[in-house]
């Protein structure tokens, strides 16, 4: 009787940890929630003279224009904002504003095109950053309600002095209320592997990209500023003006084995082909 019941005791731990093990798998393969990832457009920067963008002189004297936009996630009835684009206040100036060696417009307020879906700020719950170079930055103002996800390094970063080249104090001064969660590790946000946030360092020390899996679309992998560019992204090329050419190329072998691995649509952020390539907005993929 005592063998009967320990082998009616070890069947049925082996169903259950079976069973753990098949559910673990199965959350790691696809979203648990239905996922919505729409692309905003928060603004466009234009240069006369690109040499930022490589540090090899690929760019040097060419002229490029870099469209700015905002991902906006739907994990069933929660919202996730990655990054927040160009400040709502240039929609009111026609010619933008000059710095940090572009000039940056905006045509449509980010706050105008969530209300497009109903939405409200106070509707997002997480506002998750790339970095925190002011072209990310400039509507952080417009969320107080929500929770920010953010590498702690770059958080540490952006508010050294003096302040950093491409950070604006001002666009960063609303975190110091906000209710803040940094961590310097990759971050699974919703806990079923739809969304995840991963370390990608190079271009500011805390940089980071966003992986989100789609049950009709499959992986999406978007680069943040890893890349600005398609030829960045083909050829490698780095960046002058980021801060670590060998956390660069490292983060850069992470991003092309994860798409390769996962067989991921790319996105490079900033790249005017794959924005004009996402569905117009207020259409999303799924």
């Amino acid at each position: 009787m005592k063998r009967f019941r320990y082998l009616v005791a070890s069947a049925l731990a082996l169903v259950a940890a079976t069973s753990a093990l098949a559910q673990e798998a199965a959350s790691a393969s696809a979203p648990q929630a239905a996922v919505r990832l729409y692309t905003l457009d928060c603004g466009l920067t234009e240069f006369t003279d690109a040499a930022y963008f490589s540090d090899t002189g690929e760019y040097d004297g060419k002229s490029l224009a870099l469209p700015t936009p905002c991902y906006l996630i739907r994990h069933g009835t929660e919202w996730l904002l990655w990054d927040t684009g160009n400040s709502d206040r240039l929609a009111a100036l026609p010619g933008g504003v000059t710095k940090f060696g572009g000039r940056f417009t905006m045509k449509r307020t980010l706050a105008s095109q969530l209300a497009e879906l109903g939405l409200k700020p106070d509707d997002i719950r997480f506002v998750a950053m790339s970095h925190l170079h002011q072209d990310h930055t400039g509507n952080l103002g417009l969320f107080p309600k929500a929770t920010v996800l953010i590498a702690a390094s770059e958080l540490n970063w952006a508010r050294g002095k003096p302040t950093p080249f491409g950070v604006d104090a001002t666009a960063i001064a609303p975190l110091v209320q906000a209710h803040v969660e940094a961590s310097d590790e990759d971050r699974d946000v919703f806990g079923d592997g739809s969304v995840r946030i991963l370390k990608a360092p190079g271009h500011t020390p805390g940089s980071r990209m966003l992986l989100v899996r789609l049950a009709k679309t499959g992986p999406v992998l978007i680069s943040g500023d890893l890349f600005h560019t398609r030829q960045n992204y083909q050829q490698t090329l780095v960046p002058a003006v980021n801060l670590s050419r060998a956390d660069t190329l490292a983060s850069t072998q992470r991003f092309s084995r994860l798409a390769a691995n996962m067989h991921a649509r790319v996105v490079i952020q900033h790249a005017p082909e794959d924005f004009a390539s996402m569905p117009a907005f207020p259409k999303f993929l799924d």
